[in-house]
C-alpha cells in the first residue's frame, strides 16, 4: 500500500508541475502521469480499481464544492445567460454527437450517455485559458462562463438518471423507489436548512479545528452515502448538501477544510483514468482516435461559434467563445464511470471515448493558442469597426472619455440629476454591451480632434478623462488644451507619475483613483485601534495636504531622481513633526480650562 502511495505521490510532484508550466493544466498532468504509471506503459502500479474506488471520493467532494458556489441568489441573477445559453450549447452538441454516434452503429442508450458526455466541456482548462489572457471579464469570457456553469449542473440530473436508464424502463420500475429517492432528496434540502447550521455552531464553539474539518467531511460523506442508499448518485447528495449550505455562515471554512482533500482525490481519480486508459486502442486504431478527436473538436467548435453569432453578432467574440469550449471535460469521465457501472454504457466505448477525451483536452489548449496568435488578429484587422458617426448628436454639457468603471459611476450620477452627457469609449465590445441597457455612450477614439468636435467639445462644459491608457488620457488632455481651451478638464489618475503627466498636459482638476480609498481605509483602522474620530480625521486630513503639496512640489523635478529621493525624505520628516506638532497642539488645548 505504502509503495503504491509512494508511487502516485512521487508521479503527482513531477508531472503536473510540469504540465502547468508548459501551459496545459493540471489535469492533462494527472492523466499524463496515470498513463506513465499505468499497465499501459511502466506498469508500476496495477490496483487501478481500488484507487479509483478511493479516489471518487474526490468526485462526490468536487460536487460538494460546485454546490457551495451556487448559491441560490447568484443563480437566479445569472439564471438567462446560464440556462439560456448553456441550454442553446449544449442540447443541439448532445443531439448532434449522439446521432453521429448512432450512424456508427451504436446503441441508442449508448449513443445518448456519450453524447452528452461529450458535450460538457472543462471548466478546470477553460476557465484558466480565459483568465491568463484577462478575457474573463469579457463578453466571451462571460458566456463561457455562463455555458461552462450550466454544464456542471445539467451534469448533476444526468448521474442521478442514470440508474433509472440502467432499469430498462417501466419493467423496473418502483413507486417505492422514487418515494425513497424523494424522500433522502427533501431530507437533505430541509437538514441542510434546519439542523447542519446549529451542528457547526456547536462543534465551532468547541474551538477544535480538526473537528470542525470532521464534521465538514461527514457531511459530504454522510449525503452521499444517503443518496446512495436511495439508488441515486453520491455526488447528486453531496451538490445538493453544498447547495444548502452555500449561504451558511460557515459556508468559507467549510470550502477551506474540504479543498485539500478534494484536490489531491480528485487528482487520484484522473490519475485512476490515465491508468486505465487504453493506448492499445490508440496503437491499434490511430486514424479513427484521431478522426473521433477531430470530429468532437470540429463539432463543439462549430456549434459554439454558431450558437454564439446568432446572440451577439459579434465574429471576434464568437471564435473566442467557440475555441475555448471544444474540449471534452472532466465531467465526462465520472459519467462514463458511473454509466459503465451501471450497465448503461460498454466498457470498450467508455474507454475509447475517456481516451478521445483525454486527447481533445490536449488540443484544446493549442487550438485556442493558434486562434488568439494568428487568426483572431487578422479576424480584427480585417474586420476593423469604423467609428460612430457623431453628426447629428444633440450636444451635452458633460463629455467622458472612456466608460468603464470610473466613467460609469460618473455617468450615472449625472443621469440620477438629470444631466445631459456623451460617453466615448475606445472598446467597441465595452459599448455594444454597455448600449443594451440604454446608455447614451459612442465607439470613438477622444485622441482624435474630429471626434471631440462631433461630440460636441465646442459648447460643452466638462470633460472627464477616465481612460484606463495612461499614455491616451494624456494625449487626449494636450489636445483640448490646445483645441477646446474653455472645457474644464477633470481627469482621472492612476498613481503619481500619471498625475505629473497630467499636470505637464494642463489639468488642474484630476483625482487619483486609490488615494482617498486608501485615506478612508487609514480612517476605519485609526479608529479600529479606538484612536478618537476626531483625532483620526485630523490626521488623515494633515497627511492628506501633506502629500497633495509635495505632489505639486516633487513635479517640478521631473525626472531628477537625486532630488526626488531628497525631497522624499524631507517630506517624511516634515510630516513627522507636522504629526507631533498636531498633537502637542491638541493635548494643550484639552488641558486648557473651558
Amino acid at each position: 500500500m505504502f509503495t503504491t502511495l509512494l508511487i502516485l505521490l512521487a508521479a503527482i510532484v513531477l508531472a503536473v508541475p510540469l504540465s502547468r508550466y508548459a501551459g496545459l493544466g493540471s489535469i492533462l498532468g494527472y492523466l499524463a502521469a496515470g498513463v506513465i504509471i499505468g499497465p499501459s506503459v511502466l506498469g508500476l502500479v496495477y490496483n487501478v480499481d481500488q484507487i479509483s474506488n478511493v479516489s471518487e471520493l474526490g468526485v462526490t467532494m468536487l460536487l460538494f464544492l460546485i454546490g457551495l458556489e451556487l448559491r441560490p441568489h447568484r443563480l437566479w441573477v445569472l439564471r438567462k445567460a446560464v440556462f439560456g445559453l448553456g441550454a442553446a450549447q449544449m442540447l443541439p452538441t448532445s443531439a448532434v454527437l449522439a446521432g453521429a454516434a448512432m450512424a456508427f452503429g451504436v446503441p441508442a442508450l449508448d449513443a445518448l450517455v456519450l453524447g452528452i458526455g461529450l458535450a460538457l466541456s472543462s471548466t478546470a482548462i477553460a476557465l484558466p485559458l480565459l483568465s491568463e489572457r484577462n478575457l474573463l471579464p469579457t463578453i466571451p469570457g462571460r458566456d463561457a462562463f455562463a455555458v461552462l456553469l450550466f454544464q456542471d449542473m445539467a451534469a448533476i440530473p444526468v448521474l442521478a438518471l442514470l440508474p433509472i436508464l440502467a432499469g430498462g424502463g417501466s419493467a423496473h420500475f418502483s413507486w417505492v423507489a422514487v418515494a425513497r429517492g424523494a424522500a433522502v432528496v427533501a431530507g437533505i434540502l430541509a437538514g441542510g436548512y434546519l439542523l447542519v447550521p446549529y451542528l457547526f455552531k456547536m462543534v465551532a464553539s468547541a474551538k477544535v479545528p480538526e473537528v470542525f474539518t470532521a464534521t465538514a467531511l461527514l457531511l459530504v460523506v454522510g449525503t452521499a452515502a444517503l443518496a446512495e442508499w436511495a439508488g441515486l448518485s453520491a455526488s447528486l447528495g453531496a451538490f445538493l448538501a453544498g447547495v444548502v449550505v452555500s449561504d451558511s455562515d460557515y459556508r468559507h471554512e467549510l470550502q477551506a477544510d474540504v479543498e485539500p482533500f478534494e484536490g489531491l482525490l480528485l487528482g487520484f481519480f484522473f490519475m485512476s483514468v490515465g491508468m486505465s486508459a487504453d493506448l492499445g486502442l490508440l496503437l491499434h486504431k490511430p486514424l479513427e482516435i484521431a478522426g473521433l478527436v477531430i470530429g468532437l473538436v470540429a463539432v463543439k467548435t462549430g456549434i459554439g461559434y454558431g450558437v454564439s453569432y446568432l446572440r451577439r453578432g459579434i465574429k471576434g467574440a464568437a471564435l473566442r467563445f467557440a475555441t475555448v469550449l471544444p474540449e471534452g471535460s472532466e465531467f465526462g469521465f465520472v459519467l462514463f464511470a458511473a454509466a459503465v457501472a451501471q450497465g448503461t454504457l460498454a466498457k470498450e466505448l467508455a474507454a475509447e471515448a475517456n481516451l478521445v477525451i483525454a486527447l481533445s483536452m490536449l488540443a484544446a489548449p493549442i487550438l485556442f493558442t493558434l486562434s488568439e496568435r494568428f487568426v483572431q488578429p487578422k479576424l480584427e484587422a480585417k474586420k476593423a469597426r469604423p467609428y460612430d458617426k457623431l453628426e447629428d448628436m444633440q450636444a451635452s454639457p458633460v463629455i467622458i472619455c472612456g466608460f468603464g468603471r470610473v466613467g460609469q459611476i460618473i455617468g450615472r450620477v449625472l443621469a440620477m440629476q438629470k444631466i445631459r452627457y456623451t460617453a466615448l469609449d475606445r472598446s467597441s465590445t465595452q459599448v455594444d454591451f454597455v448600449r443594451r441597457f440604454g446608455v447614451r455612450v459612442f465607439y470613438g477614439d477622444p485622441t482624435r480632434e474630429e471626434v471631440m468636435r462631433a461630440a460636441g467639445a465646442e459648447s460643452a462644459k466638462v470633460l472627464v478623462i477616465a481612460l484606463d491608457d495612461m499614455e491616451a488620457s494624456v494625449r487626449v488632455a494636450e489636445m483640448v488644451r490646445r483645441k477646446f481651451p474653455q472645457l474644464r478638464v477633470v481627469a482621472r489618475a492612476r498613481n503619481r507619475n500619471h498625475v505629473h503627466a497630467l499636470m505637464g498636459a494642463g489639468v488642474d482638476h484630476f483625482v487619483r483613483e486609490t488615494f482617498f480609498s486608501s485615506l478612508r481605509l487609514t480612517e476605519i483602522v485609526l479608529e479600529a485601534l479606538d484612536v478618537p474620530e476626531a483625532q483620526a480625521k485630523r490626521a488623515i486630513e494633515l497627511f492628506r495636504r501633506h502629500d497633495d503639496q509635495i505632489l505639486h512640489e516633487t513635479y517640478a523635478y521631473g525626472n531628477d531622481e537625486g532630488r526626488l529621493i531628497q525631497t522624499a525624505q524631507e517630506a517624511a520628516k516634515e510630516l513627522q513633526d507636522l504629526f507631533e506638532t498636531d498633537q502637542s497642539d491638541m493635548e494643550d488645548g484639552e488641558g486648557k480650562p473651558a
